[in-house]
């Protein structure tokens, strides 16, 4: 797999940038020159200088500083929202297509009605139901990739559920939960895993998208969708201020599925002939 890696220079570019926003995240006090959240009327609207690189906002705040704090809630409300999504659509998925019958058909129905709804329309209805802030933020978009893992998962289950090897396992007399954890879940993780770096990248920009319609994060806390929509009054003549946490937003996205790629490439046996 490490060699795999080293030959795909997309991957390798896609992890650095994860990286950096990691370490930005993670590190985010000591890196940013200035707090993001205190004010400076007398610097408001200044363009890129050697004391401001990406210049300020309109309440004189260091866009760079605030790009840098973004970081944190975008991996932050990323991550667990793709935690909540991939557990519980797991759970789900696993259950109905193992247990089979009525459990199956309840479960898949519930997740069927989730599906009808675009996914960011249920993000919202969810946020307008719990109220904005960034727990809420994070079970929302979570709970709308419920399904997706759902699908994924019960679809690899019933491709193997009926194996010969699991098959000989009960005549054996393993018991259910024994068959799930050894030859079960095994299976469903790998197609999940890449799910999941898919569905990092659709709770990043969903999340930026109700951060811009003020659903999700308050100010003054920094958040990249956030900045983007209170930047978009002087996208003509001040355009640095929205510019660069979009860029910010299009870059991590990218980065995440040029890794998503890769790991597709990687754990999909049809396409392992391939690399």
């Amino acid at each position: 797999m490490l060699s795999n890696f080293t030959r795909n220079v997309p991957a390798m570019v896609g992890t650095a940038v994860l990286l950096l926003c990691l370490i930005c995240a993670l590190f985010a006090p000591w890196i940013a020159p200035y707090d993001p959240i205190i004010q400076n009327t007398s610097n408001r609207l200044k363009g890129p200088t050697k004391d401001h690189w990406l210049g300020t906002d309109d309440f004189g705040r260091d866009i760079l500083s605030r790009v840098i704090y973004g970081s944190r809630t975008t991996m932050l409300v990323g991550a667990v929202a793709t935690g909540i999504g991939f557990t519980l659509g797991t759970l789900f998925g696993v259950m109905g297509g193992f247990t089979g019958g009525k459990v199956d058909q309840v479960t898949m129905r519930a997740m069927d009605i989730l599906l009808s709804f675009p996914y960011i329309l249920l993000a919202i209805v969810i946020m307008a139901l719990l109220g904005p802030g960034i727990s809420n933020l994070m079970i929302a978009i979570g709970v709308s990739r419920v399904p997706i893992f759902a699908r994924v998962s019960r679809s690899v289950v019933l491709s193997i559920k009926n194996n010969e090897y699991i098959e000989s396992a009960r005549s054996l007399g393993v018991g259910d939960s024994r068959i799930l954890a050894t030859h079960v879940l095994p299976n469903v993780f790998p197609p999940l895993i890449v799910q999941g770096t898919a569905s990092l990248a659709e709770a990043v920009v969903t999340a930026a998208s109700l951060n811009f319609l003020g659903l999700g994060i308050q100010p003054p806390t920094p958040d990249w969708g956030a900045m983007v929509s209170d930047g978009r009054r002087y996208i003509f003549d001040k355009y640095y201020i929205p510019l660069f946490p979009g860029l910010a937003i299009t870059v991590v996205v990218l980065s995440m599925n040029l890794v998503g790629d890769w790991l597709r490439d990687v754990l999909d046996p049809r396409q392992r002939h391939l690399i």
